[in-house]
């Protein structure tokens, strides 16, 4: 590590800005844009059923 602390946070800086530079700007809905996407899907159903059950399986037993 050669590089003084101010040659690595100048490298960070620049590619924080590279990257803030590749997120949308229009900030749309995401939650809107996803929602839905997997109705009628027998596989996510299979997932949700499976998740039910491991869910069920963690219950303590009622006396």
């Amino acid at each position: 590590m050669s590089d003084t602390v101010e040659k690595r946070l100048a490298k960070v800086e620049r590619d924080l800005a590279i990257l803030k530079t590749k997120i949308p700007t229009d900030r749309s809905n995401w939650i809107a844009d996803i929602s839905g996407m997997f109705k009628d899907d027998p596989d996510f159903d299979e997932i949700v059923r499976l998740g039910k059950e491991m869910r069920d399986a963690e219950q303590p037993e009622e006396d």
